[in-house]
């Protein structure tokens, strides 16, 4: 499933590699990879296949799921697909709490009691999944599982996640992008390298 992902993602340049020519990202780091999984949400056939695949692996590895949580705002339409497929309530967990009205950060279903799954885009250092599922335990759900469309693979992200005591799961990483990319003839042996030696200097 990993390198049939990964493939798509590469076909509808939701994850674009270019050792060659860097990307900028918004902290400022140069990388040779960017991933904007945002895209996924707007062809019809990737979407499926993603949330078909997101389907999967919560029955794997968390079938007592009761609530499908998403994160704003990346992790919110697949939450949706998902919780639709697996006629299973849905909320969203804010960055912060609203300024009006009720003051929520978690909108939708009522998370207290609950089993829940947080549903990601993407997990690069697991920062905002993590301060997602904080917030849902916060308001009395137990959360079983992250699940991403995506990781870097690196691992400040792991180190995270263990501190947390929680765990994580990606329908696709790094590698197997590597791995699809390379036999394609997108990548050569020393852009490869290029690309590697950056997520283990992350």
């Amino acid at each position: 499933m990993k390198e049939r992902i990964a493939e798509i993602l590469l076909d509808i340049n939701a994850v674009e590699l270019r050792p060659d020519e860097p990307f900028t990202w918004s902290s400022g780091i140069i990388s040779p990879i960017y991933c904007d999984n945002r895209k996924v949400i707007g062809d019809v056939d990737a979407r499926a296949v993603i949330a078909d695949a997101f389907t999967e692996m919560i029955r794997m590895y968390a079938p007592e799921a009761e609530v499908i949580a998403g994160t704003s705002t990346a992790g919110i339409p697949h939450a949706a697909y998902i919780s639709e497929r697996m006629n299973l309530p849905m909320c969203y967990v804010r960055g912060s709490k609203k300024k009006h009205g009720k003051g929520n950060q978690i909108e939708g279903a009522d998370v207290a009691g609950k089993k829940v799954v947080v549903i990601e885009d993407l997990i690069s250092t697991g920062g905002s999944s993590l301060e997602a599922a904080e917030t849902l335990s916060e308001n009395g759900a137990e959360v079983l599982n992250i699940i991403a469309i995506f990781t870097y693979g690196i691992e400040k992200a792991d180190q995270a996640f263990d501190r947390a005591g929680l765990t994580y799961h990606t329908l696709s990483d790094l590698d197997a992008l590597l791995d699809v990319s390379t036999k394609k003839r997108k990548l050569n042996d020393a852009q490869r390298e290029t690309v590697i030696n950056f997520k283990n200097n992350l």
